[in-house]
């Protein structure tokens, strides 16, 4: 068994890193170290930005971003395209959107998608807020930009089926060809997508 090299602390420092998303237990250590070399730099500045973002960090009760206000920084932007709703399955998905930069719109997390297996139903999602917006009457096109998976299809269709009485545009992602992909190097399922989903040129 190996002995103990550093202190509780600095061990607790390392269990709780290796629980970040990408990082391992051996990532873990090595961010702990260089955290520990720049301790002024680094980990002093960090540890009070973290304290802040605990203190202040919240769900926006309109969108379900996070932010540290409420109703967030994306709803109350003034130069956004308050009737154009783009519907993602988490923040991540919302800030993965926002660096492409490609449109200038509002948006709407779900919180996950539909799965009936791990006992996700409508219920612990947000589409009932989401159902509140469009009946606010001020949205014309809502752009349901979940993963292409069978939970992300499903959660799409069903969406689709409770708006289906309101007056507004449904439209969804593309599904295809990546930009700059090689056909040699696609599976069978984005080939027949992109098929299906052809333009004129």
């Amino acid at each position: 068994m190996a002995k103990r090299v550093t202190g509780p602390e600095i061990e607790k420092l390392i269990q709780l890193l290796a629980k970040v998303p990408g990082l391992g237990p051996r990532s873990a250590r090595r961010a702990a170290l260089h955290l520990i070399k720049k301790k002024d730099q680094l980990l002093g500045p960090l540890s009070h930005a973290m304290g802040d973002a605990y203190d202040k960090v919240k769900v926006c009760s309109r969108c379900g971003n996070v932010d540290t206000s409420d109703p967030c920084t994306v709803c109350t932007d003034v130069q956004r395209d308050q009737s154009m709703l783009i519907v993602v399955e988490d923040v991540s998905d919302l800030w993965a959107l926002e660096r492409a930069g490609a449109m200038n719109a509002a948006y709407h997390v779900l919180g996950g998608t539909l799965s009936p297996l791990d006992g996700v139903g409508p219920d612990d999602l947000n589409i009932r807020g989401l159902i509140d917006r469009v009946n606010e009457g001020t949205i014309r096109e809502i752009i349901i930009a979940v993963n292409a998976t069978v939970e992300g299809q499903t959660t799409a269709h069903y969406i689709t089926d409770q708006l289906s009485g309101i007056d507004v545009k449904i439209t969804r992602l593309a599904h295809g060809v990546p930009v700059g992909g090689e056909l040699d190097y696609l599976d069978e399922g984005t080939l027949t997508a992109a098929l299906r989903a052809r333009t004129a040129i």
